[in-house]
């Protein structure tokens, strides 16, 4: 019998990085349609821009590595990276910015540690951070959502705002750009002012940021979608929003006039994003069971502390990145026990 390959294994896998690239992708299409209509066409120009730039760099850093281009570039690994930038930064953000992120996230996060199943660190949140503490101020310069803008922006006008850094005639940055809802909670609560009366405000919904309960809910949507196809599994989303939601509520009961509830921290942000598409990357995550509910969980834990008392409103990509250190010491002590080997007894 003729084999396609010549060495072992002879079975194909069952699920190439290519398809299960593209389920992930398919299961962003909802959450990233539901930003570009609460933040206008800026979503979609930062989506498009950033995936380009993520292909040029991938191709770029194979053919200096000697490696076949076609493989690797088509594998869409590149093009999640890419796209999960994009959604982790404001949507009028400069060109300069996410070529500086995309580019630091394949180049450096990457490949440099080797390519795809090599990184010890999600590329994408690698890169956001890079730039999210490098400039600071060009970061949190949010658009209101649609249902609270004086303004909606055009493409051409997106366009202008993106690579040429203009703005339409009279406006000026502070004029359409505002905090985040936990950026504006932080701010406030900071300020002494208690959280009844600041999600009194016009930018508070029912539960969270107004636009973002429904921007989460359609992540939600597709990461359920991800766990059903079994691209996923249900321990690291379970584990993060468990323990998020979990402490976040001990708090709250505590004293709810100064600490935010465990839904306000579930549906603002990027914590389901963070739980169903970042965090449960398996090159940079644990691979084991438990090693995956302990690790969901210290992404929570740690999440919640950076939202709460740290310098930055939004700690899921910080609290990543420091489990991303965690997961092999995590792997090594949840290994499950081999079939056929008992525990070796103690002499004497």
């Amino acid at each position: 019998m003729r084999f396609k390959t010549f060495t072992s294994p002879h079975m194909s896998p069952a699920r190439s990085v290519n398809r299960v690239m593209r389920q992930v992708l398919y299961a962003l299409v909802p959450g990233t349609v539901a930003m570009a209509w609460f933040f206008g066409w800026g979503v979609l120009v930062n989506v498009v821009l950033a995936v380009t730039v993520a292909l040029a760099a991938e191709a770029l850093m194979l053919m200096a590595r000697r490696r076949p281009v076609k493989p690797f570039v088509t594998d869409l690994s590149a093009v999640v990276a890419g796209w999960l930038f994009a959604l982790a930064v404001p949507p009028l953000t400069p060109w300069w910015i996410t070529l500086i992120g995309v580019g630091f996230a394949i180049v450096v996060a990457k490949h440099l540690y080797g390519g795809l199943g090599y990184n010890p660190f999600n590329p994408a949140m690698v890169g956001y951070v890079a730039v999210v503490i490098s400039f600071p101020r060009e970061m949190t310069l949010w658009l209101p959502p649609s249902t609270l803008a004086e303004m909606a922006f055009s493409l051409p006008q997106t366009l202008q705002a993106i690579f040429l850094g203009q703005l339409p005639a009279g406006l000026t940055w502070d004029m359409i750009t505002g905090a985040t809802p936990l950026d504006r909670l932080q701010t406030e609560l900071a300020m002494d002012r208690s959280l009844s009366d600041i999600q009194a405000s016009p930018f508070f919904g029912a539960v969270a940021g107004r636009g973002w309960e429904w921007i989460n809910l359609f992540f939600l949507l597709g990461g359920l979608w991800l766990i059903r196809r079994r691209v996923i599994t249900w321990h690291v989303p379970v584990a993060m929003l468990g323990s998020l939601a979990l402490i976040s509520g001990l708090f709250w009961l505590i004293n709810p006039e100064v600490y935010a509830s465990p839904l306000f921290h579930l549906f603002s942000g990027a914590a389901i994003l963070g739980a169903f598409f970042i965090a449960t990357d398996p090159v940079s995550g644990s691979t084991t069971p438990m090693g995956r509910l302990v690790f969901g969980a210290g992404v929570g834990i740690l999440a919640y502390v950076i939202r709460a008392w740290g310098g930055y409103a939004e700690g899921v990509a910080f609290a990543i990145l420091l489990m991303n250190m965690m997961a092999p010491t995590i792997d090594h002590y949840t290994q499950p026990r081999v079939f056929g080997k008992t525990p070796a007894r103690k002499e004497g």
